[in-house]
């Protein structure tokens, strides 16, 4: 909107410090100073606006923390301030004629309902289920679809796997392969790390195995988008956890956006280029300062929860950034506490109810996802189920959330700089 506005003035009549915004480093920090202040102010009036009409998490149990913190009455459904805080600087100051921007925005909008769903049943129709699981996935799904489809068949989302810049008597010369459609993607540790999905399916000739590389990179995008955001989803259970381990991880994203959509540091660390990329640094930007801003009321002992609205939204947007720039298969380091949430619960529950068929129970954790074990004692879970035996007791002490969410974000940022790491480590 404005972005146009001042394009236009420079061209028309130009003045002193137009230009400005033509660089994706100044807009970038414009548009994230904006989300983060949106993110505190907005988040203000919609704490009280819940407050009075008495939104707030009924469903919290006291009795599962050994410190007693009082979550009843909490107002929830905070990810509409994140949601909010995203949409309005870059709708504001972002390029609405990149393909790539209109994709994160589409993500935060798709993701963003079905977890207001989810959370308008929990809230609204004292449902502590929520939305059904398959609805869900089918969301997930369709996003996934719509992402990956439109990598594919939209014409200006192209790659060029190689870029040179050279210059020559002080002018910058760009040489490049030319524009295509890819299913190239980075993968860590190796030297020629670019591998293309199309070469799975060789057997199946020219030109078979590219229409097959495609068909399995728009699965592997669905598969990604349902199960990172899914992972957000676990993983928000403690006050400032999800929104701060989801900033670091922006973090983390908006340095690979920002390597992929330049040519110098394209050329630099020898990356594919994706032209247009660079809109992915201001969404990206515009998605670290809300959650900052976010934390400012999120943090122990938390205002306000973000509820599935946030949750499920921060996870696909992460998703999907990586998916466009191809680093997807980065997100199982910069994701990992993700992953671990989602595997602890995968395997508590599998073992369980292996276990229990056989006639005794096993809990391999005391609590999951993973970061309830922490504060959860053994004498906790044979109360409530006197006839099973835990496997990981770990130590008798039980931490204070605060603690927890702290060493996570600790965890995370580490994994964040590992990330970014393997762009020198082949």
């Amino acid at each position: 909107m404005l972005y146009s506005l001042f394009d236009y003035l420079q061209s028309a009549m130009p003045f002193p410090g137009i230009r400005l915004w033509q660089y994706i480093s100044f807009r970038a920090i414009v548009v994230g100073v904006l989300a983060l202040l949106t993110s505190m102010i907005f988040g203000k009036y919609f704490i009280r606006l819940l407050k009075r009409k008495h939104i707030s998490e009924t469903q919290r149990d006291e009795k599962t923390d050994p410190f007693n913190t009082q979550k009843k009455g909490v107002p929830t459904m905070g990810g509409i301030v994140i949601i909010v805080a995203i949409l309005v600087p870059c709708l504001l100051l972002g390029k609405l004629n990149n393909i790539y921007m209109l994709l994160m925005l589409a993500t935060t909008v798709i993701l963003g309902l079905l977890g207001f769903l989810d959370d308008y049943i929990k809230t609204f129709k004292k449902n502590k289920d929520g939305l059904n699981g398959w609805f869900k996935i089918a969301g997930q799904v369709t996003l996934g679809l719509i992402v990956g489809l439109t990598l594919r068949y939209c014409p200006t989302a192209v790659m060029n796997e190689t870029v040179v810049v050279k210059h020559i008597d002080n002018i910058e010369v760009v040489e490049k392969t030319p524009d295509v459609k890819s299913t190239r993607t980075t993968i860590p540790f190796v030297k020629n790390h670019n591998a293309n999905y199309a070469d799975i399916f060789s057997f199946l000739g020219e030109p078979y195995k590219y229409r097959a590389g495609w068909v399995f990179f728009v699965l592997l995008i669905v598969f990604v988008v349902a199960a990172v955001s899914n992972g957000a989803n676990l993983n928000d259970g403690m006050d400032g956890m999800a929104a701060g381990n989801s900033a670091i991880m922006g973090v983390a994203l908006l340095v690979l956006a920002y390597v992929s959509g330049s040519t110098v540091w394209a050329d630099y660390f020898d990356v594919m280029y994706i032209p247009g990329s660079e809109e992915i640094v201001v969404f990206l930007s515009a998605f670290v300062g809300a959650l900052i801003g976010f934390l400012w009321y999120n943090t122990y002992p938390a205002q306000i929860f973000m509820g599935d609205t946030g949750s499920l939204t921060i996870g696909g947007i992460i998703a999907v950034s990586a998916c466009i720039i191809h680093k997807e298969l980065l997100l199982p380091i910069l994701c990992g506490v993700f992953l671990l949430e989602s595997l602890s619960v995968i395997i508590q529950t599998q073992v369980y109810k292996l276990t229990k068929r056989k006639g005794h129970a096993v809990r391999v954790f005391k609590r999951t996802p993973i970061h309830d074990h922490y504060r959860t004692s053994v004498e906790q879970v044979l109360q409530r189920d006197p006839q099973c035996s835990v496997r990981f007791k770990g130590s008798t002490e039980l931490h204070h959330e605060t603690k927890i969410t702290l060493r996570f974000w600790i965890v995370t940022i580490l994994l964040a700089a590992f990330t970014i790491l393997t762009l020198k480590i082949r």
